[in-house]
């Protein structure tokens, strides 16, 4: 068999030896030279960068929470506070199994789904590194049942916090407001690095109105940690700074004084220093008490106050709207005698009711047999409805809308407060827009006796009443009146600077017949006079609920309750030096004088007669 031998060819190879040869080093070279390239950029280029991500990986911002602001009362009487407590936290990066560790804690302190939820709607918001309560103001026997099992909770514990109180409970509720936790909506408003590490925010009163002064600044502490992320040290500290103190113009003395004397009746009282616009008195009955909502009120709490028939959760002070019913009077007169409609001598035959030019309705007065001849002084007196039905007409709808808007009936009074409404005061206007009508004589009349379309709040009551007062200087009311922390202290005193120009004879015309109300013989509120060592002027009204046909009777112990009138009053006093304006709203009280008008004489007298050894009593 012949064998046939390959022949080598060295040359050849020894070529291709030396290319891989040559390509090998070359990749060698281009390798070395992206190393050297890709240090010189990290070492040199992009150190500052790199350098910073280092130190971000390494060192971890925690948030300190600043303190918040106490609220005080005029006398500086603490109305929102904190107070110590202990909450549950949990840190869940240091728990290995979240869902089984808070199925235990469930079942050793009862707590219930409502709060797990809670905590799991919280802690999705913040960082796991971060310590999240689940419970709150835990009672010593919850602390002590934790205490024997917490060697086997790791990443839970215990910690001492300060938490908002609300000492006077419902009584200063609708004016104090409180604070809940943070909710999604919220959260996307705030500031994220003032509110990281707070949970809590005003939701109304002066906690929502002063919220960034209330909650100060918070500081943050950079905290060394290891590859785990586990903290190992502390490298520098910014301590929070603590929010401000507020003292209100409240008086919670006549708070009180007046919370209880509505005791029988829903509805509103607002006093306010005539001076200075500060209001004393911001009560809404019924109230309700703001401490559960501060740790997270349950679903059947909650909706035990929204279905209440009573709404304890409506601010009837602030958003209240009724009519003014004959509390309007005194400002109608004013506006005829400024007008130049009508003289204060003026009289007119009032025989218990009242009828436009050919037309057969009777607009019917209080007093169904009628008042005889009154003039000016004697219709307010006696609020004479027949008197005001003609004085209506003469002014028209338009010229009462002018007048009276100028002492802010229908809008808002600039009170500092969030969720205040305008009330109404209607006009040719208004109607047409909102209710592509036209405007009807008829409804000038039932204005001029403050019903039908109108609408006034108790706090524009208050502050039309100051006004008056006051002789045309327009009142302000506000409830904040210093703001104190360590850097400054502001006080808040907005004095009178808008001035309604009014003749001061006619003034004084309409502030003698609001004291006649008072101190006159055939006065509606003449029981006030009788323990009383000054003057006090005011004017009583009744606010319909309904509408009452032309040939039926109001029988007030026949219908359901209710359906019964308002009562209302306003007054000032003294008369000569006027310190507080006062307006009443009880629901359903009927009369003015014998239910709203006595709430208003505790009010004033408790005020201008304080008793220097009194204590007061929660």
């Amino acid at each position: 068999m012949d064998r046939k031998f390959a022949i080598k060819d060295s040359l050849a190879e020894n070529r291709i030896f030396l290319s891989r040869i040559v390509a090998a080093f070359v990749l060698i070279i281009l390798i070395i030279a992206g190393l050297v390239a890709r240090l010189v950029y990290l070492q040199v280029v992009g150190h500052e960068h790199y350098a910073t991500l280092s130190k971000d990986n390494r060192i971890k911002i925690a948030p300190l929470p600043p303190t918040r602001g106490i609220i005080y009362d005029r006398h500086g009487r603490m109305l929102a506070q904190n107070v110590p407590t202990y909450s549950l936290e949990l840190i869940p990066e240091q728990i290995e199994n979240l869902d089984e560790t808070l199925s235990k804690l469930q079942q050793l302190l009862n707590i219930s789904e409502e709060k797990i939820d809670l905590f799991q709607k919280q802690r999705k918001r913040n960082k796991a590194f971060t310590s999240t309560p689940l419970l709150q103001n835990l009672t010593d026997e919850e602390v002590a049942k934790f205490a024997v099992v917490r060697p086997y909770f790791p990443g839970v514990d215990v910690y001492a916090r300060l938490v908002r109180h609300y000492p006077y409970g419902d009584l200063a509720a609708h004016v104090v407001g409180y604070v809940g936790r943070i909710n999604e909506q919220e959260m996307k408003t705030l500031p994220v690095a003032e509110y990281r590490g707070t949970d809590h925010v005003g939701k109304n009163g002066i906690e929502k109105a002063y919220e960034s002064q209330l909650h100060g600044t918070a500081g943050y502490e950079e905290i060394e940690t290891n590859a785990q992320a586990r903290a190992v040290n502390t490298v520098a500290t910014v301590e929070p700074i603590a929010g401000s103190n507020i003292y209100l113009t409240l008086d919670i003395d006549l708070q009180k004084i007046a919370y209880d004397a509505l005791s029988e009746y829903n509805g509103a009282a607002v006093a306010i220093d005539i001076k200075t616009g500060g209001v004393l008195v911001f009560a809404s009955r019924p109230g309700f008490d703001p401490n559960p909502f501060v740790s997270g009120i349950s679903a059947k709490e909650y909706k035990a106050l929204q279905d209440s028939p009573d709404q304890p959760l409506y601010n009837r002070a602030l958003r209240g709207q009724y009519p003014p019913g004959s509390t309007a009077k005194p400002f109608l007169a004013l506006a005829g005698l400024e007008y130049g409609v009508t003289d204060f001598g003026h009289r007119l035959f009032c025989p218990g009711y009242y009828k436009l030019p050919n037309v057969e309705h009777k607009y019917r007065d209080w007093k169904k047999w009628g008042h005889g001849m009154v003039d000016m002084n004697e219709a307010i007196t006696q609020s004479c409805d027949v008197y005001f039905y003609d004085l209506a007409l003469a002014l028209g709808i338009d010229r009462i809308h002018e007048f009276l808007d100028q002492f802010g009936f229908g809008r808002k009074t600039g009170i500092d407060l969030v969720g205040e409404l305008d009330g109404l005061l209607p006009s040719k206007d208004w109607k047409r827009s909102h209710r592509n009508q036209a405007w009807f004589p008829g409804e000038t009349l039932i204005t001029g006796i403050g019903q039908g379309y109108m609408q006034t709040t108790p706090l524009q009551l208050a502050k039309a009443t100051a006004t008056l007062a006051n002789h045309g200087k327009v009142v302000i009311p506000h409830l904040a009146h210093r703001i104190i922390n360590a850097n400054y202290a502001d006080s808040i005193d907005l004095l009178p600077d808008e001035v309604i120009p009014l003749n001061q004879k006619n003034v004084d015309n309409i502030i003698l017949a609001m004291t006649n109300v008072v101190h006159g013989s055939r006065g509606t509120a003449g029981r006030l006079a009788k323990a009383i060592n000054y003057q006090i002027a005011g004017k009583t009204g009744t606010a319909q609920v309904f509408t009452i046909k032309q040939e039926e009777k109001y029988n007030e112990d026949a219908i359901d309750f209710k359906m019964r009138d308002h009562a209302l009053f306003i007054a000032f006093a003294p008369v000569h030096d006027p310190q507080i304006a006062v307006a009443i709203v009880a629901e359903h009280g009927g009369h003015g004088g014998s239910v709203a008008a006595p709430i208003a004489g505790e009010i004033i007298d408790a005020y201008l007669n304080p008793k220097k050894d009194a204590q007061h009593e929660k």
